[in-house]
């Protein structure tokens, strides 16, 4: 099965050109054919089948059917990870994309206060569209970011459920997930020098939920994917 990401617009009507970048990948690389069927989905979680009609020299139409399956989660999960150099969020980006995370949220703290342009974001949006191709999903989670730390509460007030992982909880706490009778999460990332005692007691007072991921010390974009797949994949 192949997945098509496509503009919002072009999911409305019932025929559809691919043309351009896509185009040399579905009909020269992966030499699709007429009467294939593909998903076509518009990175906010609409899908419909789309079956192709004509492959010409430069462009190809399908024909747009009924919906296809979503495959989204259904808990909605934001992740809040510290700045890190653009080789770290790259990967970060791709593999929380690739699980079903909702929302990807930079954040400075007062051990990672690197900047990251916009022309790396714009490739983090672009490595994000491509992965939800890869693993057939339908929605391109939002990627925001650098935000100073004071907006933190902004970024996840609305979540149902907010984690935090540490390296330091109690023995009590390092595997006390919760309950997850909600719609939606937040997981916050600390960077690789660990939060500050300033910010550990802020989140702390905030209703954050200190988690572990056991005794070893992980980098961070290793973290963000662990703990974002415990939510999402298993039964914290």
């Amino acid at each position: 099965m192949l997945t098509l990401l496509a503009t919002p617009e072009a999911l409305l009507g019932s025929k559809m050109s691919v043309e351009g970048d896509a185009y040399r990948h579905l009909f020269r690389a992966r030499r699709t054919e007429v009467g294939e069927r593909l998903r076509v989905v518009d990175g906010l979680e609409t899908a419909r089948w789309g079956e192709v009609a004509r492959v010409a020299r430069t462009a190809a139409l399908l024909k747009l059917g009924e919906p296809a399956p979503k495959n989204e989660p259904a808990f909605r999960l934001t992740l809040v990870a510290p700045t890190c150099r653009p080789e770290r969020a790259a990967w970060l980006v791709e593999k929380a994309t690739e699980i079903g995370v909702f929302r990807i949220a930079f954040l400075h703290t007062a051990r990672a206060p690197r900047e990251l342009g916009t022309g790396t974001f714009d490739r983090l949006r672009r490595l994000a569209a491509a992965a939800v191709e890869q693993c057939h999903r339908t929605r391109v989670p939002e990627i925001t970011g650098p935000h100073p730390w004071k907006d933190l509460q902004s970024l996840t007030a609305e979540t149902d459920h907010r984690w935090v992982l540490d390296t330091t909880p109690k023995p009590e706490e390092a595997a006390a997930w919760g309950e997850r009778s909600g719609e939606s999460g937040a997981l916050l990332v600390g960077p690789e020098g660990g939060w500050s005692d300033e910010e550990r007691q802020e989140l702390q007072s905030a209703g954050y939920r200190a988690v572990s991921l056991g005794e070893r010390v992980l980098r961070l974009e290793t973290a963000a994917i662990a703990g974002a797949a415990i939510v999402l994949l298993g039964k914290p």
